[in-house]
């Protein structure tokens, strides 16, 4: 099975009832726990002719055509700016309407291994409305042996008819130890830091394993954590020649973080930075640190497209290091 060791139980469950499964599931969870990869695997065991009792047996003529990318009874619904990218990256944009339209054809088909048909549509809450509702009327009126995959980051932001139509399969996020474990099997030598940076999806850790990038987060990290010494405008200045949305990232984390220690005493996703946090966040005003932290979220969706980086980040920082430095109430 060539799927991640946190989805065993999920994966024996779901084959051991291949032969009653509705026509739409609707797996969810949290970004970067390999969701994507379960449901194409999922879908290679539901087109093998002699599946085995772990999955796809690889060698018969629909495995082989699953694995160079022509199984014709086989359609993988992506935004057409993320083709081949990885669950854990923030690409891509939209699914369209032409999109769901062209897979009208496809199930109206006889198949061509007399077994199902298979569709996969990954991040399914990336499709626009009229995408969506297209997709609503082939789940209200199925067609024969054809089954949808739905992958869900953010269920809630699907159409509550589309929901409503399919069955719900919660994907399990691994423990820190499990999650640990993997990373280093993966030759990841920070695991730990970088899990935490994920807020504890490994997929997405993987993505923050390159020394350079941790490197860069410790340098900012670092100057963050002395408000007081802040150079903030040459902070802005040397921040705008980096990538934009690693450091908001970079910044909302941080921000949690002190946060939960004022509310909580906890650490989530900056441990390397355990007691600097806790000597800030003992005396941070929370009222000023959340309303920073209500202004990053609304940066955020717009970070890729700044008008300009170096003043969008001045601004940033100079309002930062003034809820830091905020009275303490």
């Amino acid at each position: 099975m060539a799927t991640f060791p946190w989805q065993n139980m999920v994966w024996r469950q779901l084959l051991e009832n291949r032969d009653r499964l509705p026509h739409a599931l609707l797996l969810h969870g949290p970004r970067g726990i390999g969701k994507r990869a379960f449901a194409v695997e999922f879908a290679h065991a539901l087109l093998c002719q002699t599946p085995t009792a772990s999955g796809a047996c690889g060698n018969c003529t629909p495995c082989h055509l699953f694995k160079v990318g022509t199984h014709p009874d086989f359609r993988l619904l992506e935004p057409a700016d993320s083709e081949g990218v990885e669950e854990g990256s923030k690409a891509g944009r939209t699914i369209a309407i032409s999109q769901v339209r062209e897979l009208e054809d496809f199930i109206m088909l006889s198949t061509h291994h007399r077994g199902p048909r298979v569709v996969v549509i990954h991040p399914a809450e990336a499709m626009n409305a009229a995408a969506a509702n297209a997709l609503l009327k082939t789940l209200e009126e199925p067609t024969e042996n054809t089954i949808f995959l739905l992958v869900s980051h953010l269920p809630h932001q699907l159409p509550p008819t589309v929901r409503s139509r399919c069955r719900k399969v919660v994907m399990p996020v691994p423990d820190k130890k499990m999650a640990g474990e993997w990373l280093a099997s993966q030759g990841v030598a920070d695991a730990e830091l970088c899990l935490a940076l994920a807020g504890g999806a490994p997929l997405e850790a993987m993505r923050y394993a390159e020394r350079d990038y941790l490197a860069a987060r410790k340098e900012f990290i670092a100057a963050l954590s002395d408000p007081a010494r802040l150079d903030w405008l040459k902070l802005a200045e040397h921040g705008a020649r980096q990538d934009l949305a690693s450091q908001v990232d970079w910044l909302q984390k941080w921000v949690h973080d002190l946060a939960a220690v004022r509310l909580a005493g906890t650490v989530r996703y900056n441990p390397d930075f355990t007691r600097r946090l806790q000597e800030l966040g003992e005396r941070v005003n929370l009222a000023a640190i959340l309303r920073f932290a209500r202004e990053l979220t609304s940066i955020r969706r717009h970070v890729q497209h700044p008008l300009n980086a170096q003043l969008l980040l001045e601004s940033v920082f100079s309002n930062y290091k003034q809820a830091l430095t905020a009275h303490h109430v």
